[in-house]
């Protein structure tokens, strides 16, 4: 019997196949069940269109046995076979495809999925075997078939007394190695759980003969071992059930067996999509944040199946940064089962994809946002800081897409409100969106610097998140409102007639005071906005006060800085201790209470004071 040369670059393929599309070994006995399940398919579809064939699928199934004596690794199926012909045409060419030409032949439609389309996942077995054996007997035809290869040095043909129609496919396994184990592919366990991790919803059952154990007849203290046919996959796909089936329990079944999380979801998404891309799809929104979200071990992604067999766990391209937070599944028939994780980066199908669920996400958030409020202020303690993040990050490209999203707490509602919220109550006369920084609300609502903007009756937007301001200096613009921090310079509010204003005659006092702190202010001045406090600071330019604390404590700390002004209430007591001072022409008393009230002014935003003993030491010196 000669041995025969696989044809065009095959040597070259089947080396590239094994080394590089296939991230793990594994991955060989998803690719062989479902080869076998394309072949009882196309036994299914020819039915339909033959009446003299009838299709009972009770006779149809894929059946594992491992012989760890022999270690040999048998897949069989009941399906339709191969002719001598196919035999040369499907295994003697690598990347050929029976299931390719079957499909383009037929013109199957949906729901006709046939598997395997791109003919290189049968000869991944080689990534684990020394020599694999077919044994085949097509459908209509009482002559069978052997196939046996070594690897790319070819194959051999003969005849072969085939009983049943279907195909055998024997894996001789390698030896092991210091740096391999092959016989772990020969262990019940081992084999069940790749069964159940890529191929649990192959709708055809997979059989295997596993190990039990029960009590002996005449001890039951004693257990004896027995074997038994089990089916290992479930065959049916949640997703592919009609949605009026299923329950909000079935769901959360799907979600903890699948170990999305250990939380219950906020909400699921059931998708169905037709047109340009086919998918299906179950989405969930998490109530708990992971322990590790925010670490650089945490890994989104999406399941990834095409026809009901998976591709990769977490299939990073199906979702935005922004939505990292999503658990779920996508299975489509327009993917390739042999699609590598560089392959997919440029698939134009896995990008609509992506693009489709990034809109049905969005629209579910608002969905519970306008709805179900609770739980979305529940999801949005969670995931809400993601969400900013997504507005910062590529300059601002997703503002558009989550600003509706965003929440913040309200100094007037005492809760968290939406921008749009925030808008629609807006007196006409106010010019801008305001808001106040810092470490909680606490603290927010005893600044010096709300005073003014809520004797006015304004409302403001606490911002307590160290990403918040960044977020907001993206969006700039909410309809056409600009947004402003209480610190600004300048706040947009007219002052009244009888309100504090700067005077001329403390230009020269205000002048000394910032030739005593020297470049640590830009400027001081009598404030419009303090009405109790002696003290505050603002800010001039983009970077403020509360950017410049979270710039200060990043590992690349470029030394950013905001321009201080400090302001000065001129119509507080402190203040007329002030320019008695300096009407008398105490030097000493000038730069004693100039360097107080500029520590204080830090205090009051949360920054430290660069010398506290000479501060301590200042204090004395008041009180004594």
């Amino acid at each position: 019997m000669a041995k025969k040369e696989f044809k065009a670059e095959s040597k070259r393929l089947l080396d590239l196949m094994i080394n590089s599309i296939y991230t793990h070994k594994e991955i060989f006995l998803r690719e062989l069940i479902s080869n076998s399940s394309d072949a009882i398919d196309k036994i299914y579809y020819k039915a339909l269109t033959d009446d003299n064939l009838k299709f009972n699928k009770d006779d149809y199934y894929i059946k594992i046995t491992p012989d760890k004596e022999n270690r040999t690794l048998t897949v069989l199926d009941t399906g339709i076979g191969m002719t001598k012909e196919e035999l040369e045409e499907n295994l003697g060419t690598i990347a050929k495809s029976g299931s390719f030409d079957f499909k383009k032949m037929n013109q199957l439609k949906d729901g006709y999925d046939i598997i395997g389309q791109f003919g290189v996942g049968f000869y991944s077995a080689f990534m684990v075997a020394d020599t694999i054996t077919v044994m085949t007997r097509p459908l209509g035809s009482d002559e069978g078939y052997k196939w046996e290869s070594k690897g790319a040095e070819g194959y051999t043909i003969e005849s072969y007394d085939k009983e049943y129609v279907g195909t055998e496919i024997i894996l001789k396994l390698k030896e092991n190695t210091e740096d391999e184990n092959y016989d772990e592919y020969l262990d019940e366990y081992k084999i069940q759980n790749i069964i159940k991790k890529y191929s649990d919803f192959v709708r055809y059952p997979i059989k295997m003969d596993v190990t039990k154990h029960k009590p002996k007849e005449d001890n039951e203290e004693e257990f004896e071992e027995y074997v038994e046919e089990k089916t290992i996959n479930s065959m049916v796909p949640i997703w592919r059930k009609n949605k009026n089936e299923l329950t909000k329990e079935d769901y959360e079944k799907f979600y903890a067996d699948k170990h999305y999380g250990f939380d219950k979801p906020v909400k699921h998404i059931h998708m169905k999509a037709e047109g340009m891309v086919r998918f299906n799809s179950i989405l969930y929104i998490p109530e708990n944040i992971p322990f590790d979200y925010y670490t650089q071990e945490y890994e989104k992604g999406l399941e990834l199946y095409s026809s009901g067999v998976l591709i990769m766990n977490k299939c990073a391209e199906l979702l935005p940064d922004y939505f990292s937070f999503i658990k779920g599944m996508v299975d489509s028939e327009d993917l390739s089962l042999n699609i590598s994780r560089e392959m997919l980066q440029h698939d134009r199908q896995l990008k609509l994809i992506a693009k489709n669920i990034k809109k049905k996400v969005k629209s579910e958030l608002l969905s519970l946002l306008k709805n179900e409020r609770e739980k979305y202020e529940k999801f949005y303690e969670s995931f809400g800081r993601q969400l900013k993040y997504g507005v910062y990050s590529d300059f601002g490209q997703n503002k558009e897409t989550l600003q509706d999203l965003l929440m913040f707490y309200s100094s007037k509602e005492k809760k968290l409100v939406t921008l749009d919220e925030y808008v629609s109550r807006m007196p006409e006369e106010q010019k801008y969106i305001y808001y106040a920084t810092g470490d909680s609300i606490d603290k927010i609502e005893k600044l010096p610097q709300t005073e003014l903007v809520l004797d006015k009756g304004y409302e403001i937007l606490y911002f307590t998140d160290d990403v918040d301001e960044f977020a907001i200096k993206m969006i700039m613009k909410y309809k056409d409102k600009e947004f402003k921090s209480v610190s600004s310079g300048d706040l947009g509010i007219e002052p009244e007639e009888n309100e504090n204003e700067p005077k001329e005659e403390n230009s020269k006092l205000f002048e000394n005071m910032k030739d005593i702190l020297s470049n640590k202010v830009k400027e001081v001045r009598a404030s419009k906005r303090l009405k109790n406090h002696p003290v505050c600071l603002a800010n001039d330019g983009e970077v403020s006060i509360e950017m410049e604390k979270v710039l200060s404590a990043m590992p690349n700390n470029q030394n950013i800085k905001a321009d201080k002004i400090l302001e000065i209430n001129t119509n507080h007591d402190v203040f007329k201790s002030l320019k008695d001072a300096y009407e008398n022409d105490n030097k000493e008393k000038i730069e004693l209470y100039t360097n107080l009230l500029y520590n204080q002014a830090l205090l009051i935003e949360g920054l430290p004071i660069e010398d506290p003993v000479e501060f301590s030491n200042n204090m004395c010196k008041v009180m004594s």
